[in-house]
């Protein structure tokens, strides 16, 4: 696509994803939290029904050609072609719950990399977006990763990739934030691990790691935090991808000093 092409899409997927943003906003706080398993699953249905199918009319209609991946916690890599990974209401649990950490989500990935993102954040106001190339930007201004290079001055956030994962990756989340509370300033965990990755970004939080890949909760996320001058690596500091089996996104000034924590060859040295 030539420039003013990406633009133009850019501001396609802007308002798509800007509309449904205000109709989850409108559903915000209309119905008690959920009190089961079943009530919490009906509501994220429910939520998702009420913008996907504008959201994914608006985006393939967008781009004539294009494709929906239509799992949102799929991992891996995508086939050939011009796919949009959208989540329709990323952070649903705390929407649900009447608390903040939602957006609405749409990627537009070629041949595997993330050419155009933009989040939707309806209770800020703010919408963050990136081309690739073209920096990272939040309402029109532009975004930059934090400037500290001591990670005992660092702010380090994880999560959950998705609900019900395998004893190996629960045991590698507690392993890493043992390691990293002996040199971090602060740890924390948080979902939606897209809104984490804005606020890297934005310089906010100064990195985020994350065992698993779920592709919707970090491909967007990934673009935007190398727009703003970060680096994404997984946990070996090898370049990452949909494909990779987990994930961290800092300036390079910490990633040395946060993959000494984090790689999977520290486990056996710890």
């Amino acid at each position: 696509m030539i420039r003013n092409e990406d633009d133009a899409l850019l501001a396609e997927t802007i308002r798509a994803v800007e509309t449904a943003g205000k109709t989850l906003l409108a559903r915000f706080r209309t119905t008690p939290p959920p009190t089961t398993l079943a009530d919490l699953l009906a509501g994220i249905e429910a939520n998702d029904a009420a913008v996907e199918d504008e959201l994914r009319q608006a985006l393939l209609n967008s781009l004539p050609g294009s494709s929906w991946a239509s799992d949102e916690e799929e991992q891996g890599e995508l086939p050939s072609g011009d796919w949009w990974v959208v989540d329709p209401a990323e952070g649903n649990v705390n929407h649900l719950h009447g608390r903040s950490g939602w957006a609405v989500t749409a990627t537009l990935v070629r041949k595997g990399e993330p050419i155009l993102t933009a989040i939707s954040v309806p209770l800020t106001g703010e919408t963050y977006s990136a081309i690739a190339g073209r920096g990272a930007f939040m309402n029109g201004e532009r975004l930059s990763v934090s400037a500290k290079h001591e990670i005992a001055a660092a702010i380090i956030s994880s999560g959950q990739a998705s609900p019900g994962e395998a004893r190996p990756i629960h045991t590698a989340m507690v392993h890493s934030a043992e390691r990293l509370l002996d040199t971090a300033l602060l740890v924390r965990l948080s979902v939606p691990s897209m809104l984490e990755l804005v606020d890297v970004a934005a310089g906010r939080l100064d990195a985020f790691w994350q065992h698993g890949s779920v592709r919707a909760g970090l491909i967007g996320g990934a673009l935007l935090v190398r727009e703003a001058g970060g680096t994404v690596v997984d946990l070996r500091g090898r370049r990452w991808t949909a494909g990779s089996p987990d994930f961290l996104a800092a300036p390079l000034a910490l990633q040395q000093a946060l993959l000494a924590s984090l790689s999977p060859s520290s486990e056996t040295t710890a």
